[in-house]
């Protein structure tokens, strides 16, 4: 990954393209003493790696409005094999038996897990469930023996996202800029998508 040296000042970027301040955060033990159970009426499910087109419509429903578009750019086969790597822990946060999150654990780099999603749809957000959804995540990751779990979060997030995440016991480590092209302008996610972030057409 570049190092960037660029003097102090503003660069233009291409129409098209967008530019994403992220930071990155870690948690070097456990800090959790017992594991709250989730709120009643709520529950986890491993999500099913053959049905993509389920976990896509989920993903949009949680990330669109915060410029989620990894997975939406994602092909299937890459996608279906992210879900099924048993080094993998994805799921489906249910309220009832309605999908209002999605939690997904990567153990691919152990010692190190990446909580790499966390997030719940906008009717679910203010109902408490989203701290005892991080805790039943931290818990998940710390049974399996690591000595790390890192995060990351960007500009685009919930403007509460990395306060949330310090409270949580995650430390920032790292800042990065990711350039990408706006997933809005190729059809990946719908034109009204993430309206905090302006729409410029090429």
């Amino acid at each position: 990954m570049p190092l960037l040296e660029l003097p102090n000042g503003y660069y233009e970027l291409p129409r098209g393209k967008l530019a994403n301040v992220v930071t990155c955060l870690e948690m070097l033990e456990n800090p959790l003493v017992e594991v709250p159970l989730l709120p009643p009426g709520f529950s986890l499910v491993r999500v099913d790696p053959a049905d993509s087109v389920t976990y896509r419509e989920v993903f949009s429903k949680v990330g669109q409005h915060i410029m989620w578009f990894s997975r939406a750019i994602m092909p299937d086969d890459k996608l279906r094999s992210i879900l099924a790597n048993p080094q993998t822990e994805p799921y489906f946060l249910l309220q009832g038996d309605k999908k209002v999150g999605i939690l997904e654990l990567d153990f691919t780099d152990l010692p190190n897990c990446e909580l790499a999603f966390f997030g719940l749809t906008q009717n679910a957000i203010g109902q408490g469930v989203g701290r005892a959804l991080m805790n039943q995540a931290i818990a998940k990751a710390w049974a399996k023996g690591i000595n790390r779990l890192w995060v990351h979060t960007c500009h685009f997030d919930h403007p509460n996202a990395l306060g949330f995440y310090q409270r949580s016991g995650f430390k920032p480590f790292k800042l990065m800029v990711e350039i990408h092209d706006d997933p809005r302008q190729t059809g990946h996610l719908p034109r009204h998508a993430s309206p905090q972030v302006a729409l410029l057409e090429k």
